[in-house]
C-alpha cells in the first residue's frame, strides 16, 4: 500500500486529483452510493431542473460494467499518462496555464455535450489533453501497439479507432480531438506561427491561486514562425519547438 500511496503523491498535482475523480465518482455510481442517472449530462435537468453539478460529475462519471470496463481503462491510463506529460512538460512551473486549457477545453465539451445530448464528458476531455500534447510533440516518432510506428501528430486519430474497436464512440472522440484542435491552434498556432492576436490569456486569479514556480511555460511567447525564419541566419526553416517528445509507455 505505500508503494501505490507513493505512486500517487508522485503523480502532478492536478492531473493527481483529476484522476482520483474519474476514479472515485464511477465508483460512487457502481456501489449505488448516489444513483448513476444523477451523475449523467442531461440537457433538460441542467437547463430546466438548475441541476447545477450535472456538467461536473458527467466529466468524471463513466459506467463501468464488463462490457465498459476495458473501455474506462485504457482512457484512465490516457489520462495519467498524456495529463502527466504536459503537466510536467510543456506546462512545467505554470499550474494556472495548465489548470486554464482544462478549463477551456472543458467549457467547450460542455456546450458541445448539451447541444448534442452526450450524457458522459470523461472521454472527450481525456482526447483533448491528449491531442494538445501530440501537437506539442508532433515530431515525435511513438510507438503503439503490436509494434506500430508513426509521428504522434497521428496519434489522436489512432485512438479514436483504437477506441471505436474496443466499444467506444467516435463522436466522443472526436469531439476532444476538435476541441484540443481549438485550443492549440488560438493559443499556439494562430498567435505564435500566424502571426495573428492572442485570443486567449489565463485569468490572473487562476495566477494568483496557483502561482507559476519559474518564467514562463515551454514555447509560450515564441514569436511567429516567419519572424523566426528571418532572424535565423542558417535559415532554419522555422521548425517548431513546442516540447519535448515522449515515446508511448515512457515514465
Amino acid at each position: 500500500m505505500s508503494d501505490i500511496g507513493d505512486w500517487f503523491r508522485s503523480i502532478p498535482a492536478i492531473t493527481r486529483y483529476w484522476f482520483a475523480a474519474t476514479v472515485a465518482v464511477p465508483l460512487v455510481g457502481k456501489l449505488g452510493l448516489i444513483s448513476p442517472a444523477y451523475l449523467f449530462l442531461w440537457p433538460e435537468a441542467f437547463l430546466y431542473r438548475f441541476q447545477v453539478w450535472r456538467p461536473i460529475t458527467a466529466t468524471f462519471y463513466f459506467p463501468v460494467g464488463p462490457g465498459t470496463g476495458f473501455l474506462y481503462l485504457v482512457n484512465l491510463y490516457f489520462l495519467y499518462q498524456y495529463s502527466t506529460r504536459l503537466e510536467t512538460g510543456a506546462f512545467d512551473g505554470r499550474p494556472a496555464d495548465y489548470l486554464f486549457m482544462l478549463l477551456f477545453n472543458w467549457i467547450c465539451i460542455v456546450i458541445t455535450g448539451l447541444a448534442m445530448d452526450m450524457q458522459l464528458l470523461m472521454i472527450p476531455l481525456i482526447m483533448s489533453v491528449l491531442y494538445v500534447w501530440a501537437q506539442l510533440n508532433r515530431d515525435m516518432i511513438v510507438s503503439f501497439w503490436f509494434g506500430t510506428r508513426f509521428k504522434a501528430c497521428y496519434l489522436p486519430w489512432v485512438i479514436l479507432g483504437f477506441n471505436y474497436i474496443i466499444g467506444g464512440s467516435v463522436i466522443n472522440e472526436l469531439i476532444g480531438n476538435l476541441v484540443g484542435h481549438l485550443y492549440f491552434f488560438l493559443m499556439f498556432r494562430y498567435p505564435m506561427d500566424l502571426g495573428g492576436r492572442n485570443f486567449l490569456s489565463t485569468p490572473q486569479f487562476l495566477y494568483r491561486w496557483l502561482p507559476s514556480r519559474r518564467g514562463g511555460v515551454s514555447g509560450f511567447g515564441v514569436p511567429p514562425a516567419s519572424m523566426r525564419r528571418a532572424a535565423d541566419p542558417n535559415g532554419g526553416g522555422g521548425r517548431h519547438n513546442w516540447g519535448q517528445g515522449f515515446r508511448l509507455g515512457d515514465q
